[in-house]
């Protein structure tokens, strides 16, 4: 089994008790792990209808916030952007504009550039997103729509049909590129511009 926290070194800290569950599990219960987490929040948060954004964060005009969702301090969500269905931004992270994070966790010092997609995932603290790069977060195309991850080089199976990436601390990915459903990245991975991470593409599973 995958221990999330080995790869998010601020999960301990930000949610005691949830590193060690798989990442799929905490993206499939995380509008409830959000809104307990909502209601510890300090009188430094404005809290209004399930959106928590602290005093020091800015979200610039035009972006759609839909609860729950909270918002750290010293992070900048751009215009245009769309946080949706839970989503959690550490200490001075950046949405660029025009992106859109839906199931998400995203931990300290991250940069999301622009016209990112980030679904059902996890993401380490300084990792950035080059403009354009994406976590597919479901197989469209096969019948079979349950995902399995690689770890070690074992298959495991999630049990989820929606399920997109666990990205470890200081990795980066290129402009363009595609994760894809169910990748596992290690803390410090690079994943090149156009790359596609298709870590089952041996396996496949239809």
């Amino acid at each position: 089994m995958i221990d999330t926290g080995k790869y998010i070194s601020q999960l301990s800290k930000d949610f005691a008790g949830k590193n060690n569950l798989p990442p799929w599990e905490i993206t499939r219960n995380l509008a409830t792990i959000l809104f307990e987490r909502i209601i510890q929040l300090g009188n430094e948060f404005e809290i209004k209808e399930g959106v928590a954004i602290h005093q020091t964060a800015h979200v610039e005009q035009g972006a759609i916030l839909k609860a729950p969702v909270i918002i750290s301090e010293h992070s900048f969500v751009g215009a245009n952007a769309y946080l949706r269905s839970g989503v959690y931004l550490g200490n001075s992270v950046t949405i660029g504009t025009g992106c859109e994070i839906k199931t998400s966790l995203i931990f300290n010092n991250c940069t999301i550039a622009h016209f990112n997609f980030i679904g059902d995932s996890i993401i380490g603290s300084h990792v950035n997103f080059e403009a354009g790069s994406i976590t597919a977060n479901h197989y469209n195309e096969r019948e079979n729509k349950l995902i399995a991850v690689i770890c070690n080089g074992t298959i495991i199976e999630t049990g989820v049909a929606k399920f997109g990436a666990l990205v470890g601390d200081h990795s980066k990915i290129g402009a363009n590129a595609v994760l894809s459903p169910g990748t596992i990245l290690p803390p410090y991975s690079i994943v090149k511009r156009l790359e596609l991470i298709e870590q089952l593409r041996d396996q496949p599973r239809v």
